[in-house]
């Protein structure tokens, strides 16, 4: 087929199915899409909370676009705020996390797909 049209609100809620349903979503619409080079994925923070683990990459950069809402991003060591319509493009070693606030924050993530390439980072931005 050359085109795949899905709504990602049907993709499989991956946070729900490790029990983080009260804080995030994240649907990683790559498989869905039929994507042979190209990672996507959409992410729901609930309003107020932080996900809960932070992630990095040793090969793949990604794009994150917020859809809605605003927040915070933890980027290693630095904290930038993000609102409505923001890009931010982040390289593959540096640590990731999002953080909404009172209204939540819709985001997506995209960038080239690297099988495997991924390390989750638990603790990285503790609750507080």
């Amino acid at each position: 087929m050359t085109y795949t049209h899905k709504s990602l609100k049907t993709v499989k809620d991956s946070a729900a199915e490790f029990g983080f349903e009260e804080i995030q979503e994240a649907r990683f619409a790559t498989e869905d899409m039929d994507a042979e080079n190209t990672g996507l994925s959409y992410h729901v923070v609930r309003p107020g909370r932080r996900q809960g683990f932070g992630h990095r990459h040793e090969n793949a950069e990604e794009i994150y676009v917020v859809l809605s809402g605003s927040g915070r991003a933890k980027l290693d060591d630095e904290v930038i705020d993000v609102d409505a319509m923001d890009a931010i493009r982040v390289a593959p070693s540096v640590t990731r996390a999002f953080e909404a606030d009172s209204e939540g924050l819709e985001l997506l993530a995209f960038g080239p797909r690297h099988k495997g390439d991924g390390e989750l980072v638990q603790d990285f931005w503790p609750a507080g």
